[in-house]
């Protein structure tokens, strides 16, 4: 048996007639022949060419991208599956550099270049903001967190719990990962879309930013409350400057400024020093495991 029989490739769609086709006919070209597609309910023609295709066609419950992994997770029988988006963005030969880690990963990201030329400008800002953010808040160095194609260990995600739907399943998965299991990345090229966009890139890109600080209240609380109470530190530095010019230039000793100043100084600092210590505690256990 092949090491590729041993991967059932998922496909979420929504609308996605024009894309589908090719896209699994270039995975039965790379040698994949579990594929299945779990369909949002779409109103066009996405289902009837996926079984023209050969594919396994099932519908989705729950909402979202999360209620299409969900129907993976109970019904894949392979040790892994992969993730990759139904418009033929991702290229399934890129699949085999997954694979390469996937006997000792839990996840493996798929990381496209945030610079590609094949990625409109707005979703280039976006997803650096992304996963700047997921970074700084989990302690981690992911290269693409909003990425839509990557590797999971099938037996790890029966044991997850999901909190979140839509998109932003991807990045709670790369928490757990992060938390309870073992995950790694590998650059992936990425495409032309094929087809159009089914979610407006703003309320998106909101929807996933404040996802992640509530992924991050979750898997990595000390760091978000910790960067949260060092925001003391602006107001102290505009109530220290203002009394500092009572004192020295109007000769005026305020109290009131001077406390209320130092006051925030010490949230402040306190603040930063556990989101520091909760950052190179994330930093030490993530070079044990070998993980980015």
């Amino acid at each position: 048996m092949s090491f590729k029989d041993l991967v059932t490739v998922v496909v979420p769609t929504l609308n996605e007639q024009e894309a589908i086709g090719l896209l699994i006919g270039e995975i039965h070209e790379a040698g994949y022949h579990e594929v299945m597609v779990v369909d949002g309910y779409s109103s066009d023609l996405t289902r009837e060419a996926a079984k023209a295709m050969g594919a396994l066609v099932v519908e989705q419950h729950g909402e979202g991208k999360a209620g299409a992994i969900l129907v993976a997770r109970d019904r894949v029988w392979t040790p892994f599956f992969v993730l990759m988006d139904g418009d033929r963005t991702y290229d399934p030969k890129d699949i085999e550099r997954l694979l390469a880690f996937a006997e000792t990963h839990d996840e493996v990201i798929g990381a496209r270049s945030l610079g590609s030329p094949n990625m409109p400008r707005l979703h280039q800002l976006g997803n650096q903001i992304l996963t700047r953010t997921f970074n700084l808040l989990m302690g981690s160095n992911i290269p693409d967190v909003t990425s839509g194609m990557y590797l999971l260990r099938t037996l790890k995600v029966k044991e997850m719990i999901f909190d979140r739907g839509g998109f932003e399943i991807d990045q709670e998965i790369a928490a757990q990962n992060l938390v309870y299991g073992k995950l790694t990345s590998v650059p992936i090229s990425y495409r032309k879309r094929v087809g159009w966009a089914k979610a407006p890139t703003w309320r998106q890109g909101f929807r996933a930013l404040f996802a992640i600080f509530g992924i991050a209240r979750r898997y990595n609380a000390p760091v978000l409350f910790g960067l949260l109470a060092g925001t003391a530190m602006v107001p102290a530095a505009i109530l220290m400057t203002v009394w500092a010019k009572l004192f020295l230039v109007d000769g005026i000793f305020h109290s009131g400024y001077l406390l209320s100043g130092l006051a925030f100084l010490s949230i402040g600092g306190q603040g930063l020093t556990v989101a520091t210590t909760g950052y190179m505690l994330r930093r030490m256990e993530r070079r044990l495991k070998g993980q980015p």
